[in-house]
């Protein structure tokens, strides 16, 4: 016999399922194969970049380039958690894969974007736009264009600046028109054809709209009035609610120099705790009757008050020039009970999935601060140049986030 047929003969022919099999035992020997889990990303506003981080050693995995103006992202994960949905300032719209760290597609999709979400069955990502105005829905998979909705205000009306977009449950989206002073809701079950219902007359400016936990209510901040609107989405019918109306009487309202961020209202223990627009306070309202019960005073104006995963603290970072500075409140006792200096000019603040550690941004000293919830002690500091958002993979499972 051929000696090379005699060596054909020898050479075992493995099946391609134990060949995958064994590519994947090599795999996870070298350390290439992990969870999505504990992952998240900070935004780097200065460069266009995200840093990849994980929140069991509390470190960076790495970093990617090349997404535009973040001067004001926000981040949305699909329900795997393997992908982030980058939505810049400059219209970008980006799909970042967390585990290969690469910008799977890039599209700019308007001209100056303000946030977006993803439906509750993970399908659609919906973005909400300055420029031109309204809102954009996107294939999740593709982000090839599924559908628009112009957002304009009267019969053919100048579109408006949209802000406050969320999901909700049933494959909806809700968001708030900031020109035109109204909330719409979209039903994107068939998302090439949303159906919207309008709801006119809310408030002058809406500037940022929260849902609550449950996915029943969603709030708008109004600017051009101290209240806020509520729209309960278990009876739309029943229209949009006016709460906490005045609620700056016969004080003298601070010049703002940032808007407090709807999305870090706090629901812990009983109660909501919001930031109070032009005002050194934090509301804190009662959400069966929603009315305020009390404020707690405080450092400086608000920005974001982020309750702990179990509802017995609430971390506050605050808006120039005194955002150098992190208060934790005590639900119970309603009060101060902590002060951090994080360093210059905190922007954002993301608690891990069970409320262990916090993540802390401070921009100007180009680091992350990360804290023991329990004892206030630091953790871990990381480089990362201008950071701002931090994002946990966590939020793909938690409605409005």
């Amino acid at each position: 016999m051929p000696a090379d047929r005699l060596l054909q003969r020898r050479v075992p022919r493995w099946p391609a399922a134990t060949l995958l099999c064994l590519w994947s035992l090599l795999c996870m020997a070298s350390g290439s194969l992990r969870g999505t889990g504990d992952l998240g990303v900070v935004i780097g506003r200065a460069d266009g970049s995200l840093t990849v981080i994980e929140t069991t050693h509390r470190t960076a995995l790495g970093r990617i380039d090349g997404l535009g103006d973040l001067s004001h992202a926000s981040v949305v994960f699909s329900r795997d958690e393997r992908y982030a949905y980058v939505f810049g300032r400059d219209g970008g719209l980006s799909k970042v894969d967390l585990l290969r760290r690469r910008v799977e597609k890039r599209i700019v999709q308007a001209g100056n974007s303000i946030g977006g979400a993803i439906s509750q069955d993970g399908r659609v990502i919906a973005v909400s736009n300055y420029e031109p105005g309204g809102v954009r829905l996107f294939d999740a998979a593709s982000l090839d264009p599924v559908a628009e909705i112009p957002a304009r205000s009267g019969e053919g009306g100048k579109r408006s600046r949209v802000v406050g977009l969320v999901d909700a449950p049933g494959d909806r989206f809700v968001f708030s028109l900031f020109d035109a002073g109204e909330i719409w809701l979209a039903e994107a079950g068939d998302p090439g054809q949303p159906v919207i219902t309008r709801f006119p007359g809310i408030g002058r400016q809406p500037y940022d709209g929260l849902i609550t936990p449950d996915g029943r209510y969603y709030i708008a901040g109004l600017f051009g009035e101290d209240g806020l609107a509520l729209l309960d989405l278990w009876h739309p019918e029943a229209g949009v609610r006016r709460i906490l109306d005045h609620y700056g009487r016969g004080e003298q309202a601070l010049p703002v120099y940032k808007m407090p961020h709807l999305e870090g209202w706090a629901r812990a223990g009983d109660y909501l705790f919001i930031p109070a627009v032009g005002h050194h306070s934090v509301l804190v309202v009662d959400p069966h009757e929603w009315k305020e019960v009390t404020r707690i005073a405080l450092h400086g104006q608000p920005v974001f008050a982020m309750a702990r995963p179990d509802g017995r603290q609430v971390w506050v970072n605050f808006a120039f020039p005194d955002n150098d500075t992190v208060q934790v409140i005590d639900v119970d006792r309603l009060e101060v009970v902590r002060e951090l200096k994080p360093g210059r000019a905190v922007l954002h603040m993301e608690f891990t999935p069970r409320g262990e550690q916090v993540w802390v941004s401070a921009r100007d000293d180009d680091r992350v601060v990360v804290y023991d919830t329990a004892t206030f002690g630091e953790l871990a500091r990381l480089p990362v140049p201008k950071p701002s958002g931090i994002f946990l993979t966590a939020r793909a499972h938690r409605i409005g986030l």
